[in-house]
């Protein structure tokens, strides 16, 4: 069973995000950029489901522009065979991704497609589920357990009341829940057998899609400073603070 996998470019989660001086955009400017944490755990699944003898071959993509082949090439590193490119400079919103992702999945016929559930940068949470409604597949999101059997995957989904549990007919998509693996690193090894492992680069135009954004951004702005937290003496001061400065009950 082929499984396609997907990934994204974005700023390394320990960064502190900074706002462009004339609030345009985040400025990524010397800023370290990573494989989105989600998408970590979707390539783990997707190697693992390898190792059980369950895939036998792992295709990672992206979506953006030349340098996200860094990405590409440590999901390569990680375990993937080979690896797609749709390099566009444009910002790429969800639809535009699932768009491409479709086209791409018309293209491979995997049997299972697995994504991350959102990525730290946008946390738009909605790429797999609109390419499960482009390509007319079943879906299973937020997943914490996949469980592959024959023709059939499980999945364990992490829902407001606790867990459920899916069972879908493949080829299906997957969208991955922090719960579902703990991502391994790439060994040194690994890093350099990836340079060599074929990642073939294509554009929006090459598989008919627009991926260009319909949102214009109007400004950016950072978050407010949080003030230092004070000490009370008393439960009659903490009620006149909350009722006299914090103005947060009458």
């Amino acid at each position: 069973m082929k499984v396609f996998v997907a990934v994204k470019r974005v700023i390394d989660y320990n960064v502190k995000i900074r706002v462009k001086p004339d609030h345009s955009d985040v400025d990524l400017t010397s800023v370290k950029m990573a494989m989105n944490p989600f998408c970590e755990i979707a390539v783990e699944e997707a190697v693992r489901l390898k190792e059980k003898g369950v895939a036998t071959e792992i295709v990672a993509v992206t979506i953006g522009p030349k340098a996200a082949q860094e990405q590409l090439r440590t999901a390569l590193a990680l375990g993937a065979d080979r690896a797609i490119h749709v390099e566009t400079d444009e910002r790429v919103e969800s639809l535009g991704a699932a768009k491409a992702l479709a086209k791409l999945v018309e293209e491979e016929q995997p049997g299972l497609v697995i994504l991350g559930k959102q990525a730290i940068d946008t946390d738009n949470n909605q790429t797999g589920q609109m390419l499960a409604a482009l390509t007319g597949l079943p879906q299973g999101t937020f997943a914490s357990a996949v469980d592959v059997d024959g023709e059939k995957v499980q999945v364990t989904r992490e829902v407001d009341g606790g867990l459920q549990t899916v069972e879908l007919t493949l080829p299906a998509i997957v969208t991955t829940d922090l719960r579902l693996n703990e991502p391994r690193y790439a060994k040194l090894p690994d890093i350099m057998k990836a340079k060599k492992k074929p990642l073939d680069v294509k554009t929006p135009a090459d598989l008919g899609v627009s991926v260009g954004s319909r949102v214009k951004l109007v400004k950016v702005e950072p978050p407010a400073e949080r003030q230092g937290g004070v000490k009370v003496g008393s439960v009659d001061e903490l009620v006149d603070k909350l009722k006299n400065e914090a103005k947060v009950i009458s």
